[in-house]
């Protein structure tokens, strides 16, 4: 399974940038999926979280301004943002947990990283 992740960019802040992130290979089927995030110098933190049945869960520093999405037919999912602020400044991945064959454990499959810059 690979993912690919896109869209991110240099914003102002109060602006809007809109990720996505498609997975290929070879999928039996997908569970949850979600964004993640990497500040300069800071560890990697929880976004937002969708699952299957489309429940969704954010960070509560994005409450309000982010939003995430899935489109199962593409494999994809998104994480639409506003009111950018200079804070959101990180790398952005994009997760998964996915079975590749229907006899296979769920496994965690991480994308390559994504820029996003908030900044005047």
């Amino acid at each position: 399974v690979q993912l690919q992740a896109s869209g991110g960019g240099l914003v102002q802040p109060g602006g809007s940038l809109r990720l996505s992130c498609a997975a290929s290979g070879s999928i039996f089927s997908i569970s949850d999926m979600g964004w993640y995030r990497q500040p300069p110098g800071k560890q990697r933190e929880l976004v937002a979280t969708i699952t299957s049945g489309d429940s969704t869960n954010y960070a509560d520093p994005v409450k309000g301004r982010f939003t995430i999405s899935r489109d199962n037919a593409k494999n994809s999912v998104y994480l639409q943002m506003s009111g950018l602020k200079p804070e959101d400044t990180a790398v952005y991945y994009c997760n998964l947990v996915a079975r590749p064959r229907s006899f296979s454990l769920p496994l965690s499959y991480w994308g390559q990283g994504t820029q996003v810059t908030v900044s005047s």
